[in-house]
């Protein structure tokens, strides 16, 4: 499935435009004043690494035949300078379920291990600059 995401920035605007195959959908982001977003891509990219554990987890609970009733999920990380990659990225998940400790646990790891952005960043997908 094919997925793209478009900023357009100006002084007047920024425009936030998320794409999965047909579905479009549009993200609130608030322009910085001197120009660009309000928020990092480091912001984005830790935003990310949450968003695709949690939706996962409640997938693979169902998957599972487990009610997943709530997911919190915390990433941090460290970028120590301008044009450096981040460092020391760690996250943290508290899943409540209709399940027992041991199997939440397992869907955690199991989560974990499949978690297509976590991989993404894992393996250093290559990036290409087209011009």
């Amino acid at each position: 499935m094919k997925f793209s995401a478009h900023i357009k920035n100006n002084p007047a605007s920024h425009e936030v435009t998320l794409k999965v195959g047909e579905k479009e959908q549009t993200l609130p982001i608030a322009r910085k004043l001197t120009g660009g977003s309000s928020v990092t891509g480091g912001e984005l990219l830790f935003l990310a690494l949450a968003t695709c554990f949690c939706n996962d987890i409640f997938r693979e609970g169902m998957n599972r035949g487990i009610q997943v009733e709530s997911v919190e999920v915390e990433v941090d990380g460290d970028f120590e300078a301008e044009r450096m990659p981040a460092t020391n990225i760690v996250y943290r998940a508290r899943v409540e379920a209709g399940a027992s400790d041991e199997e939440i646990q397992e869907l955690i790891l199991y989560t974990d291990s499949i978690a297509e952005i976590q991989n993404t960043v894992r393996l250093g997908t290559p990036i290409k600059l087209e011009i």
